[in-house]
């Protein structure tokens, strides 16, 4: 199967090569489906199922990230599909469920209503990651393939479930966005930073449709199939009053970015006894009155 060709930004600029940007980077290595030709599967079930993570052909490559701190202002998330926010947080205890819903939503909420001018913002879940540290206190290891968290069907999938028939026939008329908001819980962050690939670098192509298996339904996420006219950042040494809000999924089709492709990678200049990378995600659906 080709990947499903989606609107994925306005014009993609082909013939960039990445290595032609100035600036200060690390050639990190990061995960990528081989190539578009093929059905992956991922798997979020339990270890007792005996499943595996996912299927498909997967390569490793080297890519050059570059550090996004000096273009921070002109990264957004309709051009690039991500940006930076300074963020203080009340919270003491991440891992603490209550905690996390009690103050850290609505302190997200307002973040996204005030990045956005949203006239609704819906939180619906949350991870915690740990270097080398899955199921450690509840939290899952750093995603390492680069994929996207929703795609053009599974976007409004999920907004249906968290609204009413009624207010979803109104809402999903009109411009929605999904934005995950990604901070560390402790920094510096050294050990598996995350890298975002600008919106504006992604073909079409490059997003491949693949069913996401729980236990009690079937999402669907992209997977990202390898272009070295990827333009890839970060921001290097993240602290935790800091913040990434990264566009997973944009309903308007007028030239703005809608999807976006990330993962976790491996910087050779960080000491292998570097602390482990803490953070959390919060998924959300910003709704627009127009």
């Amino acid at each position: 199967m080709i990947a499903t060709r989606v609107s994925v930004t306005a014009p993609f600029r082909k013939g960039i090569d990445p290595a032609s940007e100035t600036g200060d980077f690390v050639v990190g290595t990061v995960s990528y489906l081989e190539d578009a030709n093929q059905t992956p599967v991922a798997y979020n079930l339990p270890q007792e199922y005996g499943m595996p993570a996912r299927s498909g052909r997967f390569v490793t490559f080297p890519v050059r990230i570059r550090n996004a701190r000096d273009r921070a202002p002109d990264l957004s998330l309709d051009g690039a599909g991500f940006a930076l926010a300074q963020h203080a947080t009340s919270v003491r205890n991440f891992f603490d469920d209550g905690e996390v819903r009690a103050i850290y939503y609505p302190e997200v909420e307002r973040l996204v209503r005030n990045s956005t001018g949203a006239a609704k913002v819906v939180i619906f879940d949350h991870t915690l990651r740990i270097s080398d540290g899955a199921d450690h206190r509840g939290a899952r290891a750093p995603a390492r393939v680069v994929h996207n968290d929703y795609t053009e069907k599974s976007g409004p999938q999920r907004a249906r479930d968290f609204l009413t028939p009624e207010e979803a026939v109104t809402r999903l008329s009109r411009r929605f966005v999904e934005i995950n908001v990604w901070r560390p819980i402790r920094g510096p962050v050294r050990r598996d930073p995350l890298g975002l690939i600008d919106g504006r670098s992604i073909a079409p192509g490059d997003l491949v449709t693949t069913k996401l298996v729980y236990p009690d339904r079937t999402g669907e996420i992209y997977y990202g199939a390898y272009n070295p006219a990827h333009r890839w950042y970060y921001f290097p040494d993240m602290e935790a009053h800091e913040a990434i809000l990264v566009k997973c999924y944009d309903s308007a089709t007028d030239g703005r970015t809608r999807f976006s492709l990330h993962a976790a990678f491996a910087d050779p200049e960080v000491p292998a006894d570097a602390p482990p990378r803490e953070s959390i995600e919060v998924r959300t659906f910003a709704f627009f009155n127009e």
